[in-house]
């Protein structure tokens, strides 16, 4: 094939446009993938809504790819035609600044990330570079595999940065969450789920997942939390989860924006509560989660949609009305 569908985003703020586009070629260590699956991430909302400013224009989004190597670039040789491999959002790094040479790549100040500054994969054909690329446990079908490339390994990054915390409270249960929640509790940890107050399906949701608590991100837990991890883009929930945080606890902020977080006193930072966001991810993460990812195993909650409802999709996904992940599928794919 030439040619492919594709969805685009030709001006920030706007829908996306369906487009038929050419087929990409791959460049030195890229593969060509027919897309199989790809989620749909909250940061593809910033990225859309212009949130995120310094994407390239016209843009096809989507950095939660599963596909099939169809054709190699130059120098490809880690994966064979017709391997399947997980394209995340860090889609590539210098290799020589300081960050990338001490094992901090996803700080890297010349990194490109797929769907932002790379096409993604709201696309019928997407390129990767194979280096960061994944090759996907076979356990998990396309669907189910979708979001652990972001949603998963962010999630995954984010509960790292908890520590040895004990008991973990989680701002925002969508996507990242649900599977956070479920390492969480194959590593023992107790864990309590906030969502936006009255959401009754949500916490429902979370019950389900968590086996636990869940409240409105307007309560306090059950008891004092050692961590709270924030995957909600509301600033607000940063004084919530100061509150419901022991002394020598942490806050998590593991989202790449967020709405502007309001002042507040410093007594619910003192006692060694410590305060740090997350910024992208590392191919380590990736590594280390897809193994225990398939340890456990994860499930994922996947909604599909074709890939020509990617509007839709974003819609459902800004108004809060998904449970789990939205995930597109091109003509011809199947859930």
């Amino acid at each position: 094939m030439s040619v492919m569908t594709a969805m685009v985003l030709e001006h920030a703020g706007q829908a996306l446009q369906q487009r038929c586009v050419a087929v990409p070629s791959p460049g030195p260590h890229q593969v060509l993938l027919r897309v199989a699956a790809c989620a749909v991430c909250r940061t593809d909302l910033h990225v859309v809504d212009g949130e995120l400013t310094e994407p390239k224009l016209p843009l096809v989004p989507g950095h939660e790819i599963i596909g099939r190597v169809v054709e190699r670039g130059a120098g490809a040789e880690r994966f064979a035609v017709g391997a399947r491999v997980g394209v995340p959002w860090l889609g590539w790094t210098c290799g020589t600044c300081e960050y990338c040479r001490s094992g901090r790549e996803n700080l890297c100040q010349r990194a490109r990330f797929t769907g932002y500054q790379i096409d993604g994969g709201y696309a019928e054909f997407a390129v990767a570079d194979e280096r960061f690329c994944f090759a996907i446990p076979d356990r998990f079908s396309d669907v189910e595999a979708a979001p652990l490339m972001c949603a998963g390994l962010i999630g995954y990054r984010t509960l790292r940065m908890a520590g040895e915390a004990r008991r973990l409270g989680l701002y925002g249960f969508g996507a990242a969450a649900h599977i956070a929640a479920q390492v969480a509790r194959f590593q023992g940890r107790t864990v309590y789920a906030f969502t936006r107050p009255g959401d009754t399906a949500a916490q429902d949701f979370a019950r389900r997942i968590t086996g636990g608590w869940a409240g409105g991100s307007d309560e306090p837990p059950p008891e004092p939390l050692d961590a709270a991890l924030i995957f909600a883009p509301v600033g607000a929930l940063v004084p919530a989860a100061l509150r419901a945080v022991a002394p020598g606890g942490v806050v998590v902020c593991g989202g790449i924006h967020m709405s502007d977080i309001p002042s507040f006193p410093y007594s619910l930072l003192w006692q060694e509560r410590v305060l740090r966001s997350v910024a992208n991810l590392t191919r380590q993460d990736g590594e280390e989660f897809l193994a225990i990812a398939a340890r456990i195993p994860v499930h994922t909650e996947t909604v599909p949609f074709p890939l020509t409802e990617a509007n839709e999709a974003l819609t459902r996904l800004r108004s809060g009305a998904l449970t789990g992940a939205a995930v597109l599928l091109p003509a011809g794919q199947s859930a």
